[in-house]
């Protein structure tokens, strides 16, 4: 159909062609036209690579005069699945020259002066690093200096901070802003001792790192490391779209980076105490298997304890202070921001790491309450044998006492 209407328009602009060139010779305009008619045959088949030759530029000028231009019609044809585009255009120019197939690149793609809208290609990826390296963070000290940075929050969560760095004079980002292909940084610190930086580049991150080092403690020996990624996409039919190791916005603003962070930061966080409750379930096993070989133990009362600490605290960080099961006041508020909430919480497992992070401590508190009954029963043991002690050395002293006092008596 397309096609169609195409060839009709270019026959009505052929039918034209001999009024234009009522000064020329017969011969010349006859072949003018029929150089004309074969490139209308082109038209109708733009999947052919075969081209005529263009024509002198003394046969061009046969039919039409230099101050005259004629428009045959423009067409742009493109595959998705390809890097370049062909781009056909065939139009008189008032310079008598004519262009034939030019190759583009998709760099050129995009809105033209004379109409022709191309759909636009999504801007720049925005590379988000989250680290964890200690186990708190001082938020009101790291904010006292890098007040400039700061952005104030605009809920009632007061676990984290979002610094901004770059051109600072500049107002926020907002509603329906992009930070891709810009200069800024943001960097979202948690008191759990979480940082996820945005837009920032690998070389730089050592330098946003020691900002926050100097107001942590407990600095772990090994730092965790996760990376993600954002698109962002003005064109996209709808607010989000998921992808491998990355997510696909329409624009990304503050409140995303919030929610985005929160996600990433409670996800790295958790793996870290994964890895400590595995090293206590790694304890409790070569435990059993000691048990197994000789059939019986011999862990102190005081290490025990200590595994019983461990996995505590760990539980408890896990829920109160990552706050794994509390749903943002940003997510509360808008559903859009809910959505990617909910997203990342799936594309990252937390609810499923966390099953299995409780199924573990469960194993940790069986064998730490099997083992308690068998340090209990071995000072029940004791105590038993002291007392069969006792109350024998007393039935000595008592026959002794006896004896002695017979043994007098009889004197």
């Amino acid at each position: 159909m397309w096609r169609r209407r195409s060839i009709d328009a270019h026959r009505k602009a052929l039918f034209l062609l001999p009024s234009l060139s009522s000064s020329s010779s017969s011969s010349s305009s006859s072949t003018s036209t029929i150089r004309a008619f074969r490139a209308l045959l082109t038209l109708s088949n733009p999947s052919s690579t075969a081209l005529p030759a263009p024509p002198s530029p003394h046969s061009r000028s046969s039919f039409l005069s230099p101050s005259q231009t004629l428009i045959l019609h423009r067409t742009t044809h493109f595959s998705r699945s390809s890097s370049h585009l062909s781009k056909r255009i065939y139009y008189f120019t008032s310079a008598n020259t004519l262009e034939w197939n030019e190759p583009i690149s998709c760099l050129e793609v995009g809105d033209r002066d004379d109409g022709g809208v191309i759909e636009e290609d999504s801007k720049p990826s925005i590379p988000v690093r989250a680290y964890f390296f200690s186990t708190s963070v001082d938020l009101r000290s790291l904010v006292e200096q890098n007040k400039p940075n700061f952005i104030p929050p605009t809920s009632r969560m007061t676990n984290y901070i979002v610094l901004r760095f770059g051109d600072v004079k500049s107002e926020p980002i907002g509603l329906g802003a992009n930070i891709s292909g810009n200069d800024c940084c943001y960097m979202v610190v948690f008191q759990y001792g979480s940082i996820v930086l945005f837009n920032v580049h690998e070389h730089a991150v050592d330098g946003y790192l020691k900002i926050v080092e100097k107001h942590a403690s407990g600095l772990l020996p090994e730092m965790r490391k996760d990376e993600y990624e954002v698109r962002e996409k003005p064109t996209l039919n709808t607010w989000m779209q998921g992808g491998l190791d990355y997510i696909m916005l329409q624009y990304l603003n503050i409140d995303g980076i919030r929610i985005i962070g929160s996600v990433l930061g409670q996800s790295i966080a958790l793996d870290y105490y994964v890895r400590q409750v595995d090293g206590i379930v790694a304890e409790f096993t070569d435990i059993n298997r000691g048990m197994e070989k000789t059939g019986t133990f011999t862990m102190e009362r005081k290490k025990l304890f200590q595994l019983v600490g461990k996995a505590n605290s760990n539980l408890a960080d896990v829920i109160l202070k990552l706050g794994l099961f509390e749903r943002s006041d940003i997510a509360w508020k808008d559903a859009k921001y809910a959505q990617i909430w909910e997203y990342l919480r799936d594309e990252f497992e937390l609810t499923q790491r966390f099953a299995s992070l409780d199924f573990k401590l469960k194993f940790v508190e069986h064998n730490i309450r099997f083992l308690q009954e068998i340090l209990q029963n071995r000072k029940s043991d004791f105590l038993e044998w002291l007392i069969i002690i006792l109350i024998g050395a007393e039935i000595l002293i008592s026959v002794y006492d006896i004896a002695h006092k017979s043994a007098i008596t009889s004197l």
